[in-house]
């Protein structure tokens, strides 16, 4: 700040006024960033930038949400008595950027208050720190006991999103004022695509929650099962992917021709007739070239009316698809995934009967009616199944690495439960989130890594009320070494887009195990200055550092920095060509009593050899320790990565970090 001025709002009121006088300044931040947000042409902006301390005028950007048995799932019900019951447990709070929470008083239009109007943001708080609630469900399905991950926890709800999406400018805002407020966790079911550290707003603002011990769990997006779709993959920010419960709810499909097929369904109300009823095509009830896919007002009434129709996914909401199929007269939909959705199966609360299938059976449903004069169809809705296996296994929705910023930062970092979760839900909308619907209810059951970031979330604030002395880091660090990667009968964690095993690239280090996390024995700590040295090793320069970081810091000229160097629970190893040797440096943090643990690596490539030094660490109470892992590779893979793990133990605890070897 120039010395001319006494307050940073008067040096920003100053340098907009240059540029602009009709422009108002929307916000002023002091902890996320240092600057302000406001309206301007494309001109004014450069001109803006163009004034002597002016790091960056950032565009706006719109970020979108990602969008119970879960408890029971994680061993939390068995475990509550290794979770602190005392005062420290209720100090721990939770900031969720979202819709905000608490339901309407009477809204007939988006309420600029903390009142949740979406019903998103409600779901996601109490999640993540949700009180105990018996007799909860939606409609009967999944009936039992409801409660938040962390439920002594408190909520602190921060409204960013709104019908147009979530803004960048509100986000920072949000950032900033929980930084003030004191928060222990921040939680964002949002994100916007990949862009540059210093030019991504939830980055900057989350590198700044980070200095002030502040753990940023985020979701990593429904871009899946696309390679490279993540949204939030900065290494100071939790990265969190979704897996499914153990947990379903089957809606039968009964053909004319005796076939039956298996599918899921939330609806709940007047039941079909007993006896089947007329079934046609979608695709064949409509003069559209898309009728297929049940859009508003493709289908033909008098094609439709007093039947089932099959509708197709894509492009549409799945429950939208089922009201146009009731404006049309349909009695029951079937809902077939195509072949970008596979045989993944998300349950909706229907506005009509209507059931969801898989991709296979969705092609014999259609077989049937190409061939049959006179198709029939019954949907027969079964309620709620538990102990369904495999599971958890990955959902296909959920954003795949590499990392598209920084390959040597593996990501996702892990999963957590996001596929038909309940939890809380405003009466301000109904449960499809259609205006047409007019049900409320206390509860829903959606999906999303929506769903799974608050779950991460309510977890860490539950580890740091039991270890209020750790980093960010060394929380994130517990997840992840004690997530686990097979099945309690040794196989290894599944694809549901692939219906083959998941890789680190879908998984990360795998699913959260919020019990062992607890004791983790040995930690990977980060500190402000290890990410400095990141951003250093990518060659930002000294506007783009200033921009991340918010202070006046040089790399040294004289030190060799290293991406592979960040002290990352996880390995994501890069060969620039299919021969050569890749070195990362690590440093374990004994968290447990003394102990001695020793190294041991798996990895599904004969071409890449890898060697620990040192093999053994004798850990002191408090100790760190480092070593380094050298990645040697004979010949590139066929596959084009190849992936691994590494393992220190004890004898008791297990420490774990997921390999990626990628070859360019």
């Amino acid at each position: 700040m120039p010395e001319s001025f006494e307050h940073h709002a008067e040096w920003y009121a100053s340098s907009l006024k240059s540029v602009s006088e009709s422009a108002e300044m929307l916000y002023t931040y002091e902890n996320a960033i240092h600057g302000y947000s406001t309206r301007l042409t494309e001109e004014e902006a450069r001109l803006l930038e163009a004034q002597d301390g002016v790091l960056a005028v950032l565009p706006e950007t719109k970020y979108e949400l990602h969008t119970t048995r879960t408890p029971l799932f994680l061993g939390l019900d068995k475990s509550s008595d290794l979770f602190p019951a005392s005062d420290s447990s209720s100090d721990v709070i939770v900031g969720v950027l979202d819709t905000a929470m608490l339901g309407p008083i009477d809204v007939t239009k988006e309420s600029k208050s903390p009142r949740d109007d979406d019903g998103h943001g409600t779901h996601t708080a109490s999640t993540a720190a949700g009180s105990v609630v018996t007799g909860a469900s939606l409609f009967g399905y999944a009936q039992g006991t409801a409660r938040g991950m962390a439920t002594r926890a408190r909520i602190a709800a921060y409204k960013v999103c709104w019908i147009g999406g979530c803004f960048s400018s509100d986000i920072l805002a949000a950032i900033d004022r929980a930084i003030l407020d004191h928060v222990d966790v921040l939680s964002m079911s949002l994100g916007g695509g990949s862009s540059d550290y210093y030019r991504d707003s939830v980055a900057i603002g989350s590198f700044a929650a980070m200095e002030k011990g502040i753990l940023i769990s985020c979701s990593a997006g429904n871009a899946g099962p696309s390679p490279s779709s993540l949204s939030n993959v900065a290494p100071w920010i939790t990265t969190v992917g979704a897996g499914t419960l153990d947990r379903d709810f089957p809606a039968f499909v009964s053909l004319g021709n005796g076939l039956n097929f298996s599918g899921v369904s939330l609806y709940r109300g007047n039941a079909l007739p007993d006896s089947p009823l007329p079934f046609v095509y979608a695709g064949n009830a409509s003069n559209a070239t898309n009728g297929n896919l049940c859009m508003v007002g493709t289908l033909s009434p008098e094609k439709v009316a007093g039947k089932i129709v099959l509708c197709e996914r894509g492009v549409s909401a799945r429950v939208q698809k089922g009201a146009v199929v009731k404006a049309a007269g349909g009695l029951g939909m079937v809902l077939a995934n195509t072949a970008a959705n596979g045989e993944e199966l998300v349950a909706d609360a229907h506005l009509l009967p209507a059931t969801a299938v898989g991709e296979k059976a969705g092609d014999a449903v259609k077989k049937y009616l190409f061939t049959d004069a006179k198709p029939t169809v019954k949907i027969d809705f079964e309620g709620t199944k538990v102990g369904i296996q495999p599971s958890p296994v990955v959902a296909a929705f959920s954003s795949r690495g590499p990392n598209g910023l920084t390959q040597q930062i593996l990501k996702p970092d892990l999963i957590a439960p996001g596929v038909n979760i309940l939890a809380g839900w405003s009466r301000a909308v109904g449960p499809t989130g259609l205006a047409v619907d007019n049900r409320r209810v206390d509860f829903n059951i959606i999906s999303g890594t929506s769903m799974s970031c608050p779950h991460v979330s309510g977890l860490a604030a539950l580890v740091k009320s039991a270890h209020p002395e750790w980093s960010p880091a060394a929380v994130r660090s517990a997840l992840m070494t004690t997530a686990y990667t097979a099945y309690k009968n040794g196989q290894k964690l599944q694809d549901s887009a692939t219906g083959k095993p998941s890789t680190p690239f879908d998984h990360g280090s795998g699913h959260v195990d919020p019990v062992a996390a607890l004791n983790p024995g040995l930690v990977y700590d980060l500190t402000p200055e290890d990410y400095l040295g990141f951003l250093c090793a990518l060659n930002y320069t000294e506007g783009e550092i200033q921009s991340v970081a918010r202070r006046n810091f040089k790399c040294d000229a004289g030190k060799a920095y290293s991406v592979t160097d960040l002290n990352y629970p996880s390995f994501g190893v890069v060969f620039e060509s299919s021969t050569g040797a890749v070195k990362h440096t690590r440093t374990l943090t004994n968290v447990g009593p003394a102990a001695t643990f020793k190294a041991s690596v798996t990895s599904d490539s004969p071409l890449v050899k890898v060697s620990i030094v040192p093999q053994v660490l004798s850990f002191k109470e408090g100790e760190k320790k480092s070593y380094t892992v050298t990645f040697t590779s004979s010949g590139a893979s066929p596959h084009g990565n190849a992936f691994g793990r590494l393992e220190w133990t004890d004898g008791k605890t297990v420490v774990g970090s997921p390999i990626s070897i990628s070859w360019f």
